[in-house]
């Protein structure tokens, strides 16, 4: 007969390995932007229905501001296993998916119905994108609307092509850099999270963002004049490792992206309301919001052509598919 100690000792070695067998996967979340920014409330909410859904068998951490990689460092963080998941700008994958920066091309998905023309699960554009995400060892979970691309600057505003000529522009993107190199300025890239810095010293003469970026990074502290050209759609994307993913059980699988679909259409529908919040704090916090005039807008069109020809140049077939898809959605 086995001594009370040994059943004792056996008991908790079972307990052990049952805990050991049922143990939680950590999903650890790259976050470049602040907690309070509409895509770090967003990925609170994907938590939130991630546990839930998976009764705790996946945990989800999220370190926002840049506290793990920066958004320019999360494609690779990603793609090799150094960390779960990360949410970063997609054109943060230009540099081995060249035809990602269709969402920069000037003037193109420039409306709410384009963009969601261009972006709902299942939609071409996005199915392409995400198949080829894939072949860098990441997989696209979700997509986070970020809004409108809007130019910043002290003192005026930049009206026409002829207001960037020799400044230096804020940008995060190729395309974006190509766009402001066409109309005359002079292109820096700098990461987000160091974007109020670079205002501030004034590394940059004109800065470029999300109307949504100016609210949560206070940046009506460094730059006091918006100009809403909305020359480009920002979009961010919640990416996997895929072999962290293929890892999961199928039910686990399917809850995250149950938990993906919520999150997605969360930040989609509530995008243009984010926004009119966004432009109402910077007025209230002493900015000029300009709106340019239709004229205003064809000499921007004009200027920006030969960022179209670099496009094609660059992205091949794939890039010329999505132009085409893109196109079909006017």
């Amino acid at each position: 007969m086995k001594s009370v100690g040994t059943i004792l000792a056996t008991a908790i070695v079972t307990m052990m390995l049952a805990a050991s067998a049922h143990a939680a996967e950590t999903m650890r979340i790259s976050l470049q932007l602040p907690l309070a920014s509409h895509i770090g409330q967003n990925l609170l909410l994907f938590k939130k229905e991630v546990e839930a859904r998976t009764k705790g068998e996946v945990l989800v951490e999220i370190y926002d501001s840049a506290q793990l990689y920066k958004d320019k460092e999360v494609p690779q963080a990603v793609g090799l296993g150094a960390i779960e998941a990360g949410a970063a700008s997609l054109t943060r994958y230009v540099g081995d998916i060249p035809a990602v920066d269709i969402f920069y091309m000037p003037f193109l998905l420039n409306s709410e119905d384009r963009v969601r023309g261009a972006v709902h699960k299942g939609a071409a554009i996005r199915t392409a994108i995400e198949d080829a995400v894939e072949e860098t060892g990441a997989k696209i979970l979700y997509w986070q609307a970020y809004g409108g691309a809007v130019l910043l600057s002290k003192d005026e505003p930049i009206r026409t092509p002829d207001d960037l000529k020799g400044l230096r522009v804020r940008v995060f993107g190729k395309t974006l850099g190509d766009f402001v190199t066409a109309t005359g300025g002079a292109p820096t890239l700098i990461s987000g999270s160091e974007q109020y810095l670079a205002y501030q010293r004034g590394t940059v003469d004109v800065g470029m963002t999300g109307v949504s970026g100016v609210k949560s990074r206070r940046l009506w502290e460094v730059m006091d004049t918006i100009t809403v050209t909305n020359h480009a759609d920002i979009e961010f994307v919640v990416v996997a490792n895929l072999d962290w993913w293929n890892s999961l059980s199928e039910d686990n699988r399917q809850a995250i992206e149950a938990a993906a679909e919520i999150a997605d259409m969360a930040v989609r529908d509530a995008m243009a309301q984010i926004e009119a919040d966004a432009f109402d704090a910077a007025r209230e916090n002493g900015m000029t919001v300009y709106l340019p005039t239709d004229t205003e807008i064809e000499a921007w069109k004009a200027a920006s052509e030969p960022v179209y020809d670099a496009y094609r140049a660059s992205a091949g077939d794939l890039g010329k598919k999505l132009l085409d898809e893109a196109a079909a959605l006017n």
